[in-house]
């Protein structure tokens, strides 16, 4: 990959080393002289969709810290508590994740309640009782894991959030170039470059192939402007067919082909998806990052595919 350190050409002796040094890749990509910075765009990445994947509860400081020890990047999801307090949490509403809800509390969602009332509620227990009484963290206690540790990175996911104080608390951190600014919405990437011009950023995408089409040239249309990952969502079908993806195999090969040419790193996303082989035949057509709900069978698909290669 250009400009940066490819996780296909390390020299590791097991799978979470492998990982680990991807991790310390980007790190060091992202953290080198402040001419160059600017420049380059980032390594490989695995994103642990809502921070753990399906592994663990989502959005929790535990599934962060896990992230980290797998050596992944975990993706937090962020909205504002109804005292100004930003804190991680996915859904619009509590009908999904919390246990300890009642009828009216589910259709309720963060931004109606204060921040002691959120550190209430059990997001653990909807993935079995042995997380039962993990609570949503504030953004901050996830950057208190991470101050001082530049090989930790997180994904910003912006549901409902004041940008300034976003970056007001970034920059009380020091992690202006470990948060990656992630929105489907390429205005707010622009937005956000002017606060903090060295912040890697992301765009997600998802839709029909035509709807996909349709949003790839608008963001050409304007030069891919402070993008420095894009992320497309992708379905996959029979792996055992000529056409396993949808979009198909051709179009994102073109885009990511396009993508690398303009320094951009192409990310997908599998959609829900556990089988190794899909995230290789990815690897093989230009995948250059993944956003994965698996991210040890990512890791496994990444160390398979860089074997291959050798």
């Amino acid at each position: 990959m250009t400009g940066g350190y490819s996780i296909f050409q390390a020299e590791v002796g097991s799978m979470r080393r492998f990982a680990f040094l991807s991790i310390a890749a980007v790190s060091t990509a992202l953290l080198g002289t402040r001419d160059s910075r600017a420049e380059e765009p980032s390594a490989f990445h695995i994103q642990a969709h809502r921070g753990a994947g399906i592994a663990m509860p989502e959005n929790t400081l535990e599934s962060a810290r896990w992230a980290w020890q797998l050596g992944v990047t975990p993706e937090c999801d962020l909205r504002m508590s109804k005292d100004k307090q930003i804190v991680c949490f996915h859904d619009a509403n509590f009908a999904r994740v919390p246990s300890n809800v009642d009828a009216d509390m589910k259709k309720l969602g963060v931004e109606k309640l204060s921040l002691a009332e959120l550190q209430k509620l059990d997001v653990g227990s909807f993935r079995g009782s042995k997380y039962a009484g993990e609570r949503i963290p504030t953004l901050e206690s996830i950057f208190a894991e991470m101050h001082g540790h530049p090989e930790k990175m997180v994904y910003l996911d912006i549901k409902t959030v004041d940008m300034d104080q976003l970056a007001e608390l970034i920059h009380k951190h020091g992690l202006e170039r470990q948060s990656i600014f992630t929105s489907k919405h390429h205005k707010l990437l622009k937005e956000w470059k002017q606060r903090i011009p060295e912040s890697p950023t992301l765009i997600w995408n998802g839709g029909t192939e035509a709807e996909l089409t349709e949003k790839m040239q608008a963001l050409r249309n304007e030069g891919f402007k402070d993008i420095t990952h894009l992320q497309i969502h992708v379905h996959v079908k029979d792996l055992a067919s000529d056409q396993p993806f949808d979009p198909p195999s051709e179009w994102l090969q073109t885009l990511g082909k396009e993508l690398k040419s303009r320094g951009i790193v192409f990310q997908v996303l599998p959609w829900e998806c556990s089988e190794q082989r899909a995230y290789e035949k990815l690897l093989a057509i230009g995948a250059e990052s993944f956003a994965t709900d698996y991210p040890e069978v990512t890791l496994a698909a990444a160390k398979a595919f860089r074997e291959q290669q050798k």
